[in-house]
């Protein structure tokens, strides 16, 4: 395996599962009998992982598909801006250095199905000698199954996590101000503003202002004013009032209520500055908690609510992204692969996964095990956001080919209006900007 790419600090998102790895977990149901798991024992398999919570619990237990299987597996974990790039570079080549592909469905998709670059599982799925048979496509929530197939209804990846933004919250620094977890965007704003005290080095909100990360940031927003950045007819909607009046919401936040420097923040900025105990709102993915409740890494421990997104002026919205786990095209073991692809997404890595704190598996038949929910070592009130948030769910990205170059040109106008830029100028720009990307994209 390889670990060149880790920041050792990074290891310590499970930190929080350590007991529960040790002691067991429970609602763990064995591997199927009827699947020949040491078929393909002598194979190595390369895995292309992007870094996150999720990808650290694939590392953590490695070795345990390696026990069971005999396939050797090089695994390698690069930052997800990085790990697009070379994803994108290598699987056009038409020869990538790897069988099995880790992709963020908010981003990737519709790149990965008009390139072809994914393998047809569907037959995999149907092979009672290669999958376990608690493994069907109704186990797997609506979404998932959506983001897994193309458009003609084939399987192309196996849905791994889920993820909802949420705002984490500091109950401590909200009880000092006498405030209660806001309800609606007009008492966030009057919460974060009330908080914010920089002589004392006191923050009310926290989010992603580098460019590219955080665009997701103003399409949450935008989803509570009843708005996506495409219409059901491919238009963009991104210069409407509602989506300016978002921005506008995004740069009063992360102007007047956020620490300095907030413009070259990402979600691991943010949430550095959320656990110093610094920062009353983050808002941002629910599996980046675990570090929350690990007192080797974080003074808020015991202090923090986990709460589902506040109604906006017409909706209340829980943006949504997910991941799943592919076998490439060019595979030349698709189904050593593929059985790799499905240990990521058992129910035992499932309950992992959420007992981590580190991500929601897609499988509703994890989410309902009563004995898995029992050893969720996180707080009862992020399950609670988890359950919550899933009810009032909404896509925060547009499904497009190039939403990468979405993210990146809306990216410097969101943070050009941390630095005072007027929001409706500067969505008009990038409009004007994005609009012949997307355009071309459509075409052919």
């Amino acid at each position: 395996m390889s670990t060149s790419l880790f920041n050792p600090t990074r290891r310590t998102f499970l930190a929080t599962s350590a007991a529960v790895g040790a002691a067991g977990l429970l609602g763990i149901r064995p591997a199927s009998a009827a699947v020949d798991w040491k078929r393909f024992s002598g194979t190595t398999l390369e895995v292309n992982l992007i870094k996150s919570p999720r990808s650290e619990t694939i590392l953590k237990y490695l070795s345990e598909f390696e026990g069971m299987t005999g396939i050797k597996v090089n695994a390698e974990a690069t930052p997800e801006q990085q790990q697009r790039q070379k994803t994108t570079i290598e699987l056009s080549s038409g020869k990538p250095s790897f069988d099995v592909v880790h992709l963020s469905y908010h981003v990737q998709k519709r790149q990965f199905e008009k390139g072809g670059w994914l393998a047809d599982i569907s037959g995999f799925l149907k092979d009672p000698s290669l999958t376990d048979p608690s493994l069907t496509e109704s186990d797997f929530a609506d979404a998932g199954m959506q983001f897994a197939k193309d458009p003609q209804g084939v399987l192309r990846s196996l849905p791994f996590s889920v993820d909802y933004w949420i705002i984490y919250w500091n109950k401590a620094l909200f009880e000092k101000k006498g405030l209660a977890y806001p309800t609606t965007f007009d008492e966030m704003v009057t919460a974060a503003e009330a908080l914010t005290d920089p002589s004392a080095k006191t923050y009310g909100f926290a989010a992603r202002g580098i460019k590219n990360a955080n665009t997701p940031v103003w399409t949450t927003l935008m989803l509570g004013y009843g708005m996506t950045p495409i219409g059901p007819d491919g238009k963009l909607r991104t210069t409407s009032p509602e989506a300016v009046d978002a921005a506008a919401l995004y740069r009063r936040l992360m102007t007047k209520s956020a620490p300095p420097g907030v413009s070259g923040f990402n979600w691991a900025e943010a949430q550095s500055a959320f656990l110093q105990g610094k920062v009353g709102m983050w808002l941002d993915g629910v599996g980046f908690a675990p570090p929350i409740e690990n007192p080797d890494k974080s003074r808020v421990v015991g202090q923090v609510g986990y709460g589902i997104m506040p109604k906006g002026p017409k909706a209340q919205a829980a943006a949504t992204t997910g991941d799943g786990i592919g076998v490439t095209s060019a595979s030349q073991n698709k189904e050593a692969a593929y059985l790799f692809c499905q240990w990521v997404i058992s129910h035992e890595m499932g309950a992992r996964l959420l007992q981590a704190g580190a991500g929601v598996p897609f499988r509703q038949s994890v989410l309902e095990d009563q004995k898995v929910r029992q050893g969720v070592t996180m707080p009862s009130a992020w399950l609670d956001a988890v359950v919550g948030s899933g009810k009032v769910s909404q896509l925060a990205l547009p499904v497009i080919i190039p939403v990468t170059e979405f993210r990146d040109i809306y990216g410097v106008s969101l943070t050009n209006m941390i630095g005072g830029a007027d929001p409706a100028a500067e969505l008009k720009t990038a409009t004007a900007q994005f609009e012949p990307v997307l355009a071309r994209s459509e075409q052919g």
